[in-house]
């Protein structure tokens, strides 16, 4: 994969320490060898979860996230298992919207058969996206407005996947893509002792891999319609296929 300078910044949410790597960390690693800045905004310590402390989670998504080439922050907001909608939080992920200023942004669906921390920070994050651009704004007035190019919902587990929605499938077969990705994952060892979430993940992505005609891949549910300059970029891409 070739670096670009010309690659917008990606900024990625979780409601959990492990949310990215599980839902989306394909598509990650993916981006950042092609040169993509990429930093993580995590909304807990999942303090909440039935393994491991919050140090250790902290200390594991920091791993996993180094391991797919991204930065990442903590932040607080009504804690793991306790987030509401709430216009100051609106506020403040737009915040960090207008100081990063991505071009591409990745948040948990609003699908509710799901964490419902999941799906209201999927909320959280679509009100920010359009607040960020809002000049008028009081409480942001220090930031200058910045309009994010695309808003890329990413579904945490089968049952997040939005009904009648039909996604935007990346190739993350590449054999260094696919190693970060996974390495990513099991960097959560403390989240192993439940599920085999990687296993899980693995198998999904097979399953769009297959459907789609190559090795691996994810899905990653756009907010709004795509605008595409023409239709060379999906020709050239089922080309491959």
């Amino acid at each position: 994969m070739n670096a670009s300078a010309s690659l917008t910044p990606l900024l990625a949410f979780g409601a959990h320490p492990d949310d990215i790597e599980f839902g989306c960390g394909g598509v990650v690693a993916r981006e950042a060898l092609r040169g993509r800045t990429v930093h993580f905004v995590v909304c807990s310590k999942g303090e909440s979860g039935t393994n491991g402390t919050p140090a250790v989670r902290a200390a594991e998504a920091r791993r996993a996230a180094a391991l797919l080439g991204a930065t990442v922050e903590f932040i607080r907001l009504d804690g793991d298992a306790t987030l509401e909608v709430k216009v100051r939080h609106v506020v403040r992920v737009a915040g960090i919207l207008r100081r990063r200023r991505p071009g591409i942004v990745l948040a948990p669906t609003v699908a509710e058969n799901q964490h419902p921390d999941h799906a209201k920070l999927g909320r959280i994050v679509r009100d920010a996206v359009r607040l960020a651009r809002y000049g008028g704004l009081a409480d942001l007035k220090p930031l200058k407005p910045h309009a994010v190019g695309a808003l890329l919902l990413y579904a945490v587990g089968p049952g997040s996947e939005p009904a009648g929605q039909v996604p935007l499938l990346v190739d993350i077969s590449e054999a260094r893509v696919f190693k970060a990705w996974t390495r990513s994952m099991e960097a959560h060892a403390s989240q192993m002792r439940t599920r085999n979430y990687l296993e899980l993940q693995v198998a999904r992505a097979r399953a769009l891999g297959l459907g789609a005609g190559v090795a691996h891949a994810q899905a990653l549910y756009p907010n709004d319609p795509p605008l595409l300059a023409g239709l060379d970029a999906l020709e050239s891409a089922r080309a491959r296929t």
